[in-house]
């Protein structure tokens, strides 16, 4: 399996046919990944604990979470729904693999749903909501190289038919977003230039340590949560994987929508 990192917008992303990324999403099964994974594996910036933890869900399928401000634009979403079922052999097998890798603690939550960074690109991607879906929390008072780290614990899921997929965003300062017809900042662009070139280039320990490395790198990402999915996926792809940009779009002015597929090499 290949392994994926997308950027996944906002809520209204899956009601909102204006936003470029939503049929790019949509074409996932025709055109990026036509081969259906057995189940997939999450990472998703919506969910951080103190250690990795998955959702085993003890239920057979999971609920909806709403995760996100109640706006008027929004007031939709809460009558959608994706019910896809729960992976608990996959909540497993990722805790022995980082059980094994030196991940002393990892915990598992039996009632935790999906949060909008799982279920609103899922919801476009496979709409038919029919594959096993298990979630892995980030670390956020951790770094680059722990989820980096994780990641590459986690690769032997790429020969189970698992699909993984990161799903965070390139550039994430919303307190600096403007509008849709607003020039794309130097910063934010640089910062995106500089991750497309580090990526296709191979240089995996400067994405891990982006905070020195990359340009503005603390005014694009003021956080890390949308960020270290990118790094669980990296990790996972392997050091000889061939990164490509397969979407790139800008709404509001800061937000890059870039998307990279990581093809493994057995």
């Amino acid at each position: 399996m290949d392994i994926y990192f997308i950027s996944h917008g906002p809520p209204i992303l899956v009601i909102d046919e204006t936003i470029p990324v939503r049929s790019f999403l949509k074409s996932w099964q025709q055109i990026v990944h036509k081969e259906k994974p057995r189940s997939i594996l999450l990472i998703s910036a919506h969910w951080e604990t103190e250690i990795p933890t998955v959702n085993g869900c003890i239920n057979q399928k999971y609920s909806t979470m709403y995760d996100f401000e109640t706006r008027p634009e929004r007031l939709p979403l809460f009558e959608l729904k994706y019910p896809a079922p729960s992976a608990p052999e996959l909540a497993k097998r990722v805790k022995e693999l980082l059980i094994e890798s030196g991940f002393n603690q990892v915990e598992e939550d039996q009632t935790r749903g999906l949060d909008h960074g799982a279920w609103c690109p899922l919801m476009l991607m496979y709409p038919e909501a029919d594959i096993p879906v298990c979630q892995l929390s980030l670390q956020t008072k951790l770094n680059g190289t722990h989820h980096y780290n994780m990641g590459k614990a986690l690769a032997p899921l790429r020969d189970e038919g698992v699909l993984i997929i990161g799903s965070g965003h390139a550039t994430h300062n919303v307190l600096a977003l403007g509008d849709h017809d607003d020039p794309v900042p130097s910063w934010a662009s640089d910062f995106d230039t500089w991750l497309r070139e580090s990526l296709i280039s191979g240089r995996h320990e400067d994405i891990n340590q982006y905070e020195e490395k990359a340009p503005r790198a603390q005014m694009v990402h003021p956080s890390p949560e949308h960020f270290y999915p990118l790094h669980v996926a990296l990790g996972a792809a392997g050091e000889d994987a061939k990164a490509e940009l397969i979407h790139h779009s800008w709404r509001e002015a800061a937000l890059s929508y870039a998307c990279y597929r990581f093809k493994t090499i057995s």
